[in-house]
């Protein structure tokens, strides 16, 4: 998609500090971080939303979570954090491109 940020991101057209980045996934630091480790952990199929999730997408979905998990481990927060994915603009979407937040480093309450 041309207007998505997220695949600028992936592309290359618009920097990110990359945490991680394969084939299939890619996980960057928030930009407005609501806590000490907040990244966001990204397909790179463009998926608009979760209710966009078909059955071929199953195995990259399970791959995210794996992928967040590794990373939440790596900044120290893996037993502590929380895993957020928002569906549509009244849920707080604003990037329509499947996004989960990982959220830790402080006890609650978080902003969402």
């Amino acid at each position: 998609m041309t207007d998505c940020i997220f695949c600028k991101i992936i592309a290359g057209e618009i920097p990110a500090k990359k945490l991680y980045e394969d084939e299939d996934v890619l996980a960057f630091w928030d930009i407005s971080p609501q806590a000490p480790v907040h990244f966001l952990v990204i397909p790179k199929k463009h998926i608009p939303r979760p209710v966009d999730v078909t059955e071929p997408d199953e195995r990259l979905t399970g791959k995210l979570l794996r992928i967040a998990a590794q990373m939440a481990k790596e900044n120290g927060v893996e037993d502590d954090y929380r895993a957020i994915f928002n569906n549509g603009a009244k849920a707080g979407q604003v990037v329509f491109h499947l996004h989960m937040h990982i959220i830790g480093g402080k006890g609650r309450p978080w902003p969402m």
